[in-house]
């Protein structure tokens, strides 16, 4: 324990008062400038952050009208390129823009309308951050390079070229600050799909993969949905907002919200205007008096504004937080509420039989909430009483002082057993990692209502400790990890748990926060060193460099020790996201490996079974 109150004496001197340039500065703070470093197993890591900057600024010459491709690679050795042919930058200027912070065509010239990158940061972190930088442009028959080490201009040169007009940055990620990283190629898909969903027209190859869009928000919604729509989707669109919007017949509601093209997942005054402007109209219209809940289960909805000098709340651009539209027009929250007052009330007389459909969405809606409102209250309580009480939840420190913080370091991992909660428990970081203990296999939820939610106490326990009995805003748990046994019991209680979710709460999927355990299925070991082992192919590796050595075969999570799942879920932890695919849809996966259809399972498993020797088991 700390004793604050005998601190040692420090003399504060003049020479305790350092400048840090540009570049030294983005080094010793980069979590100000990219968010956390992060290796590239999650989406929002800092390499990501760095392309992602590098492109908003070919995306902003497209947005004035210049240059209808930008062309993205990334090599073997992780060497990123970024081509697009806009209007180049002028060629005095490319070192500026480049080293000089605060610099930048988009603070009060026109030569830039409507753009994400205003403070005139974004590439000079990208430099900063990079062991290699370099930046060419290509202006009028003109070029001028300018090549750097981790912020420290090395050369620059010019000349004529023969080039399209338009700029190119190739940076390498500097791995002694990232450490070592890899770049999953299904996050920069999901992020050029944004870019092309949010810019019809434009056209963005990554590694020979071409993204192309012509119907913006509307291909954005119909590739996002993973339940069939009740209803053709609603595409609403004007000069400076898009919305895009429908409802399925599962739980939960999703929001994609984008300012100036830049993707907001936190939302912020925009998405909130957006959800009051649509339950407000939709009650006008219907002229009744719906509860905002009922108006917005089971909605996948998108916005798109367009703002002069957007205010974010941080460099990274997650959230907006301007309430100006630009000069000369209404607020953000006055503009929304009244396009859609206009354009989605028109469109709801116009279209009498997607009203209905509508209507009866909502009533149903009603109901639902009405029938588990009698046993809420009751779950409520029993939660708050059993959390006093049983072990089921052993909580992390970082939550000790306040119930709703959902930090980025926080895990929750759900166990089957007392002997597998044990260990993790005992090996467990306590800071940042709670253990949540299963009794016995869950309740297939397959097929039935949300009360049971509150009637099963495991699953009402579980929902309260991640706290998502009312939406996600609040999730406790950044990561939320299914470890069970890697058996055919492990297996089932696992897909029992994923049917949970994805039948009444698949936002915590498609927000990539549900996860899968790896855990060693071998220890191979001789007297001097011991290897775990994950698959096969590891093992006969491991005895391959270890030659005469002892093999354990570990069945499940409780014949491992804690001192050694100290080292499966501290830094060298195994995670596999649970995701949705495109043509993943909801409810046909729930009907057919949870539902009753026993036959044509049956069918399925004998034709793709293996068996042990084919496996190599």
């Amino acid at each position: 324990m700390i004793d604050f109150m005998n601190t040692v004496e420090y003399e504060y001197i003049e020479d305790d008062i350092i400048h840090l340039d540009w570049r030294e500065h983005i080094r010793l703070r980069p979590g100000m400038y990219v968010g956390k470093l992060g290796d590239g197993t999650a989406h929002d890591d800092g390499i990501y952050v760095l392309l992602k900057e590098v492109i908003d600024n070919s995306i902003d010459e497209y947005v004035m009208g210049y240059g209808k491709s930008i062309v993205i690679t990334i090599s073997e050795d992780k060497e990123v390129r970024v081509r697009d042919f806009g209007r180049g930058i002028p060629l005095g200027k490319v070192v500026d823009v480049s080293s000089k912070m605060n610099t930048g065509a988009k603070y009060t010239s026109g030569a830039f309308v409507n753009s994400v990158g205003l403070n005139g940061v974004g590439i000079k972190a990208v430099n900063a951050l990079s062991s290699l930088f370099e930046i060419t442009s290509f202006r009028d028959g003109q070029y001028a390079k300018a090549r750097y080490c981790r912020g420290i201009l090395l050369d620059e040169e010019q000349g004529s070229t023969s080039e399209e007009n338009g700029t190119l940055v190739i940076f390498s990620p500097d791995e002694t600050l990232f450490g070592v990283f890899e770049y999953n190629n299904d996050y920069i898909e999901a992020m050029l799909k944004n870019y092309s969903f949010l810019n019809a027209g434009l056209k963005l190859t990554f590694n020979e993969a071409s993204y192309c869009s012509q119907n913006g928000l509307l291909d954005l919604l119909n590739n996002n949905l993973n339940e069939e729509a009740l209803y053709e989707p609603v595409h609403l669109k004007s000069q400076y907002i898009e919305i895009a919007l429908t409802h399925t017949s599962g739980y939960g509601e999703s929001f994609y919200s984008f300012v100036n093209g830049q993707h907001t997942p936190q939302g912020g005054t925009h998405l909130s205007a957006f959800k009051e402007g649509l339950v407000k109209t939709i009650k006008e219209f219907y002229k009744k008096d719906f509860d905002p809940d009922d108006v917005r289960t089971s909605m996948v909805a998108a916005i798109s504004i367009k703002v002069q000098e957007p205010v974010f709340e941080s460099q990274t651009k997650t959230k907006l937080g301007s309430k100006d539209m630009g000069a000369g027009l209404p607020t953000i929250k006055n503009c929304i509420i009244d396009f859609l007052k206009q354009t989605l009330d028109n469109y709801l007389h116009k279209h009498s039989a997607m009203a209905d459909i509508l209507l009866h969405k909502i009533v149903d809606a009603e109901k639902d909430r009405k029938a588990i409102a009698g046993v809420k209250k009751l779950a409520r309580e029993r939660a708050k009483k059993a959390s006093l009480h049983n072990k089921k939840l052993r909580d992390c420190r970082i939550h000790y002082n306040s119930k709703d913080v959902n930090s980025e370091k926080s895990t929750l991992f759900i166990t089957e057993g007392n002997s597998a909660s044990g260990s993790i428990t005992k090996s467990r970081d306590v800071n940042t990692q709670a253990v949540f203990s299963l009794r016995g296999k869950p309740k297939n939820t397959y097929g039935i209502s949300k009360s049971i939610v509150y009637k099963n106490e495991e699953f009402n326990l579980l929902q309260a400790a991640l706290n998502i009995e009312e939406d996600l805003d609040n999730l406790r748990y950044n990561k939320v990890v299914i470890a069970t046994d890697a058996d055919v019991d492990g297996m089932h209680i696992r897909l029992l748990i994923i049917t949970f979710f994805l039948n009444f709460f698949p936002d915590l999927i498609r927000q990539d926060h549900l996860y899968i355990l790896q855990t060693p299925l071998f220890r191979v070991r001789n007297k001097k060193k011991t290897i775990y082992c994950y698959s096969e192919e590891e093992k006969m590796q491991a005895i391959k460099k270890l030659g005469s050595v002892e093999i354990t075969r570990f069945k499940g999570l409780g014949e491992i020790s804690a001192d050694e799942f100290a080292g499966f879920i501290g830094e060298n932890i195994r995670l596999d996201p649970v995701k949705l695919g495109k043509n993943d849809m909801i409810h046909d996966l729930l009907t057919f490996y949870m539902g009753t259809n026993t036959p044509y399972r049956q069918g399925f498993i004998i034709e793709n079974l293996r068996n042990e020797e084919e496996l190599g088991v």
